[in-house]
């Protein structure tokens, strides 16, 4: 029989416990509990903001890549002719089209797109080309309806959708570059279908909606003569969107009849759920393909409801993982945290039953957690800064009843806390980021306050574009900083992000989960967001990744937790403590997705 090192050309490492940094398909045995492991890695398909739309719509076509996207038309109220150009982070405004419009088929790319038809009215046979500068008006299509369609400006195919005198229909065009032919039709005529295809010889129409029974999953595959009846989606939809090729596409959002944030992948054969989008659109656009696309503009269910939200598609992304820690000594809420995975303080807090105002100070050291000495004033919903455990300021928060809100400054240097010079302003559930010698306090109170600590003394500096409250989250340094999430005056949560370069605040792509009472980590370029709470949907396990320009949804905590705390130096490494009520749970994050797996052994004996 082979043996291991006959197959791969080496032998199992023998190791008492685990090797440092082990690969991402390692194989060892560890001695110390004589099982083989392995090194995995999580990976799956996950959405992501992108930046906005300049002009909200929905109906909208559009086309292109991931980072090269073109949306046009669209309602706004009214109809627009307006077209938009993506570079992967921003949309701006280039010439418009001839004739407003909405409820088009679009597709090809930002150099070449063709947008065809619209909602019942006068337009709806027109035909329009892209050159990468301005619209022209082609030969119209030969029945005027509100189509989807796949291909490019030169080759493409438009199929069912609805006219003024008949609701849904079967016919189906082929594109030529200069005029239209009518082919084969559908097997069964609906509208707003999710299109997806390469050109006029390959397509598939997904979804819809028909008169009885209303919204649809069928599927059905276009070989260039005939479509095909083929495997159905999991979940029935109608104004939805397609992208991709026929073979390899995604079928996003829509309607059930409520607005839905479900995805599905199609391989060719069978239809798979992904994972969801970010927020519910219909009635939107797409482009790109299977593992690298854009959906964007749309209808999102809310008030106004027509959006210009983006997000991203990215195929085989490593989406992290968080692991049990050793717990806390004094279970805690709304307490303050600072430093590594592996050097971390916490401290403050409330210690509930009896909403008993906490002092108490923990040091972690990668795996326990050790009790030192505690803070001078008692306090909760107080904020924090530092890099290790054994430098941190403390300030701000509520004190036991009288006077309440205080503007205590306190300094650790690894062994006791000194109180120094206070706040400007008591700002209890503020924000927070930065180090010991070097820290931002934002917010807080509801207020667009900002105060700055060079180790001496605090500075009211730059303030906020959007007042908040209940603990909003912060990552960064006093240079360059990231502040999320928490409660604005009205509504009662928000995902607003704003960055900040040293001297003002800048709003930039909002997260994913509204959300207040929240942990914030990393750094303005490499930040985690995660807990917290919505007050229509109770605590949150969520957790988000920032990258820079966007956040993108990533693995849950374990545990639901509001009024937690957290520290951590990247978006690929944090630790989360504490919350309500008085947890005293620890979970780590490991956002390359690492996970060492045992291999459970049986013996022949």
């Amino acid at each position: 029989m082979a043996t291991y090192k006959d197959i791969h050309g080496s032998s199992i490492q023998n190791v008492d416990g685990n090797p440092d940094n082990p690969k991402a398909g390692q194989f060892w045995y560890d001695s110390s509990i004589s099982e083989f492991k392995y090194q995995d890695q999580f990976k799956g398909n996950a959405w992501s903001t992108g930046g906005d739309l300049n002009q909200a719509r929905n109906g909208p076509g559009g086309g292109g890549t991931q980072t090269a996207g073109i949306a046009f038309a669209g309602f706004v109220p009214p109809n627009t002719a307006n077209t938009e150009l993506y570079n992967g982070s921003t949309w701006t405004e280039v010439n418009n089209l001839n004739t407003a419009r909405n409820g088009v088929m679009g597709c090809g790319t930002q150099a070449a797109a063709i947008c065809t038809g619209s909602t019942p009215g006068p337009t709806n046979a027109l035909n329009e080309l892209w050159n990468g500068t301005n619209w022209t008006e082609v030969n119209d299509i030969n029945t005027g309806r509100s189509i989807r369609g796949s291909g490019t400006a030169t080759s493409a195919l438009g199929f069912g959708g609805e006219s003024g005198d008949t609701d849904n229909i079967d016919n189906t065009e082929s594109w030529n570059g200069t005029n239209w032919t009518e082919v084969n039709d559908l097997n069964t005529a609906r509208s707003q279908i999710a299109a997806a295809g390469s050109d006029n010889t390959s397509a598939s129409a997904s979804a819809g909606q028909i008169d009885n029974p209303g919204i649809q999953s069928l599927s059905e595959q276009w070989n260039g003569t005939n479509w095909t009846d083929v495997a159905e989606l999991t979940t029935a939809r109608s104004a939805t969107s397609g992208l991709g090729t026929a073979t390899a596409s995604l079928v996003v959002g829509g309607r059930v009849p409520g607005v839905i944030t479900n995805t599905e992948l199609w391989n060719g054969s069978v239809w798979a759920e992904q994972n969801d989008l970010n927020r519910g659109q219909s009635i939107h656009a797409t482009g790109g393909t299977s593992t690298a696309g854009l959906s964007f503009g749309g209808y999102d269910g809310g008030s106004p409801g027509n959006t210009g939200a983006t997000e991203e598609w990215n195929a085989n992304v490593a989406l992290g993982a968080w692991f049990t820690g050793g717990n806390l000594n004094t279970g805690r809420q709304s307490l303050a945290g600072n430093g590594t995975t592996t050097s971390s303080l916490a401290y403050g807090g409330n210690k509930n039953p009896g909403n008993t105002r906490a002092a108490d100070t923990e040091q972690y050291n990668g795996t326990t957690w050790g009790e030192v000495n505690n803070l001078n004033t008692a306090r909760d919903n107080l904020s924090g800064a530092g890099t290790n455990n054994t430098a941190a300021v403390a300030f701000g928060g509520d004190t036991p009843a009288s006077p309440g809100p205080t503007t205590v400054t306190e300094l650790w240097n690894g062994y006791t806390w000194t109180e120094v010079n206070n706040l400007n302003d008591a700002s209890p559930n503020a924000g927070s980021l930065g180090t010991s010698t070097a820290a931002l306090n934002f917010g807080g109170g509801g207020t667009v306050n900002n105060e700055s600590w060079n180790g001496t003394n605090w500075t009211e500096v730059g303030n906020l574009n959007t007042a908040r409250d209940s603990n909003a989250g912060g990552a960064g340094t006093t240079s360059a900083g990231l502040a999320f999430g928490g409660k604005e005056p009205s509504p009662a949560v928000t995902g607003n992000t704003e960055s900040w370069n040293g001297s003002a605040w800048s709003e930039v792509n909002n997260m994913n989960d509204d959300r207040r009472q929240l942990v914030g980590t990393g750094t303005q370029t490499s930040a985690l967001a995660f807990s917290g709470e919505d007050p229509g949907s109770g605590s949150k396990t969520s957790t988000e990744s920032w990258n820079g320009t966007s956040w993108i949804n990533v693995e849950n905590l374990s545990t639901a937790r509001v009024v937690a705390d957290g520290s951590g130096a990247s978006n690929t490494s944090a630790l989360c403590f504490g919350g309500a009520t008085a947890l005293t749970a620890t979970e780590e994050w490991d956002g390359t997705g690492f996970i060492i797996e045992t291999l459970t052994t049986t013996s022949d004996n």
